[in-house]
């Protein structure tokens, strides 16, 4: 089972992934996440992206340098929750991702078990 700073660590590589791939390849990330009848191809779009990347990259660096507690886990594993609503609205309701974009419905549920292993496994 992973210790809490290897849930923590593994938290910060998720963001450290997707968010580099959104902010070194921005126009390749929304080629990939979003559907072309929603897609512009716009300079504007790319941006956008990329600071989407810029930011995921700053959490995961947070995650990774920040001393997590037993409640940084329970706080960060409750705020996940409402990205899961996202990611099925604007899958299901009003399709504009694609299976691809779906990707971080992926790394959240991946956070969210870490959040709980985590949690367990931090001291009271």
């Amino acid at each position: 089972m992973l210790s809490a700073r290897q849930s923590q660590l593994l938290i910060a590589a998720v963001f450290l992934t997707l968010g580099a791939f959104c902010l070194l390849v921005p126009k390749l990330a929304l080629e990939l996440s979003i559907r072309s009848e929603w897609l512009r191809r716009t300079d504007m779009e790319a941006l956008l992206m990329a600071c989407f990347g810029a930011q995921a990259c700053l959490a995961g660096l947070f995650a990774a340098t920040a001393r997590f507690t037993r409640m940084t886990f329970l706080v960060y594993g409750l705020a996940l929750l409402p990205f899961f609503w996202f990611d099925w609205y604007f899958y299901f309701t009003k399709p504009i991702l694609t299976e691809f974009g779906l990707l971080d419905a992926v790394g959240n549920a991946f956070m969210l078990f870490l959040c709980v292993t985590g949690y367990r496994r931090s001291s009271r």
